[in-house]
């Protein structure tokens, strides 16, 4: 999508930005991606959400809608939201144009305004939040941060096997997303030159949001994570 400066933003879903294909596709895929999750049992019943970037400037986020259950999810079943994870309202814009006409939801999931908060801060294009079990246990035991260490996988999430000590940060819970976007930031990785990100983050006794460069991405991220968690909880 332009940027005002004549680039394509950097992960967004389609460089055609906000359009009744795209938006549908982003639905379809959203779906696709909750039902993965569900079959998992990281997506109990109507808990957790997904998130794709559809455009940045201004910052614009398809998420699932809220009190859905997520294994049933069509591509209708979005909701177009803000920066701050609001829906777009009711104003004549394009974005309420394809609420009508695609019959959108209206109600983001509540945790959209975390979502985002990470698309704006880390750049990602995607971002997926579960109830997955080591996540919370891992949560539990080590709540000022999960260190990982000397294990394969984690180059799966950027960094390296060995000699590097991974930190996967943990934050409380709240109900307040400004206030969970705020702990977020005090904590978040973001890549430098020296350092790789670290793509996610553990709320305690609530769950875990991974998030890349695309949904792929950020579902492995999430998968590579929970299962980075589990070796830590079975070693410790």
């Amino acid at each position: 999508m332009s940027t005002g400066t004549g680039a394509w933003a950097p992960n967004v879903f389609s460089p055609e930005g906000l359009t009744a294909s795209t938006v549908t596709d982003a639905g379809a895929a959203l779906a696709a991606e909750a039902a993965r999750f569900a079959a998992l049992g990281w997506m109990p019943g109507t808990a957790g959400n997904l998130s794709i970037t559809l455009d940045r400037d201004p910052l614009r986020l398809a998420v699932t809608a809220s009190g859905l259950d997520k294994g049933e999810l069509t591509a209708s079943d979005i909701v177009l939201v803000d920066g701050n994870g609001d829906w777009t309202g009711s104003g004549a814009g394009a974005d309420d144009g394809l609420t009508e006409s695609l019959g959108l939801a209206r109600k983001p999931s509540a945790e959209a305004g975390l979502h985002a908060r990470i698309a704006r801060v880390t750049g990602a294009g995607a971002g997926i939040h579960v109830h997955a079990l080591a996540a919370v246990r891992a949560g539990r035991a080590w709540p000022e941060g999960v260190v990982l260490h000397d294990l394969e996988m984690l180059k799966g999430i950027g960094h390296s096997a060995h000699g590097e000590r991974v930190v996967i940060p943990v934050v409380q819970n709240h109900q307040d997303m400004r206030v969970l976007g705020d702990a977020f930031e005090r904590v978040y990785t973001g890549r430098t030159d020296s350092v790789g990100e670290v793509p996610a983050l553990i709320v305690a006794d609530h769950g875990i949001y991974a998030w890349g460069a695309d949904l792929r991405q950020a579902r492995w991220h999430l998968e590579l994570t929970e299962a980075l968690l589990q070796i830590a909880l079975a070693t410790r």
